[in-house]
C-alpha cells in the first residue's frame, strides 16, 4: 500500500477503521522530511496492512496544531485508535521496521490497563 494523504476530514475515520496507523507529519521546505519521505513511502509497500498518512503541516495547520506538532518530522503510530508512539526526527530505515514490529508487538490489553490506571488517578 502506498502512502496516503490524511486531512482533519480524514483522520478520525482513518485511525478508527485500522488497527495500525503511522502518522508522518511533515513540509515540502523540510530537508529531514524529505530525506525520511522515501524511507517512509518503502515501508508502506513491504506492510500493507498498515495504513501510512502523511500530514503536510503547511496544508494542514490545524491538525498540526491539535497534535503540538513542534518539530518535523515527526512520526506518530496508532494502534486501536490510541497514540502509541510519538517522536520528532526522521528515523532510518531499520529503525522505522523496529518501530512497526514493536507497535504490531505491543499488547494492547496492557496499554488499556495502563489508560484506565491513568484515568483513574486523574479522577481522583
Amino acid at each position: 500500500m502506498a502512502t496516503c494523504e490524511i486531512t482533519k476530514d480524514t483522520l478520525q475515520e482513518t485511525v478508527s477503521n485500522n488497527d495500525i496507523v503511522l502518522l508522518d507529519f511533515w513540509a515540502k521546505w523540510c530537508p529531514p522530511c524529505r530525506a525520511f519521505g522515501p524511507i517512509f513511502e518503502k515501508s508502506s509497500t513491504r506492510h500493507p496492512d498498515i495504513v501510512f498518512g502523511k500530514i503536510d503541516t503547511e496544508a494542514q495547520r490545524e491538525l498540526a496544531a491539535a497534535f503540538q506538532i513542534s518539530s518535523i518530522p515527526t512520526l506518530m503510530a496508532f494502534r486501536g485508535g490510541i497514540i502509541v508512539f510519538s517522536q520528532p526526527g526522521a528515523l532510518r530505515g531499520p529503525d522505522l521496521e523496529e518501530l512497526i514490529e514493536a507497535v504490531r508487538e505491543l499488547d494492547m490489553s496492557e496499554v488499556h490497563a495502563d489508560l484506565a490506571a491513568q484515568e483513574a488517578e486523574v479522577a481522583l
